[in-house]
């Protein structure tokens, strides 16, 4: 197929060891990372400022002995980060968990 598209077969099989080598010269890069994750949160920013915006109502919200009135998305956010944080300490457990467990294996 690429030798019909003029390439030799000798030009590929270096491209595929090159490939395989971890040479390739468009493999991913930590800049292209960060530039990937700038893009996305990026456009995380803009769905926020949106879902603020058009949710902008007061709500009552109740928590223990605090009460207030806050816009309906201030109080989704806060519910949101909260959930957030939660499952990262979970993970966190979890990771250490298993961490000691290998440490405690491998002596």
């Amino acid at each position: 197929m690429t030798e019909a598209a003029g390439e030799p077969r000798e030009q590929v099989l270096r491209d595929e060891a090159q490939a395989r080598d971890g040479k390739d010269p468009l493999r991913g890069s930590r800049t292209s990372g960060f530039w990937a994750a700038t893009v996305g949160l990026g456009v995380v920013l803009v769905l926020l400022i949106i879902f603020i915006a058009q949710n902008t109502r007061k709500t009552t919200v109740s928590f223990l002995a605090w009460d207030g009135q806050v816009p309906v998305a201030v109080a989704l956010l806060i519910a949101a980060v909260a959930g957030m944080f939660l499952v990262g300490l979970a993970g966190m457990l979890r990771i250490l968990q298993l961490r000691r467990r290998v440490r405690r294996e491998s002596r």
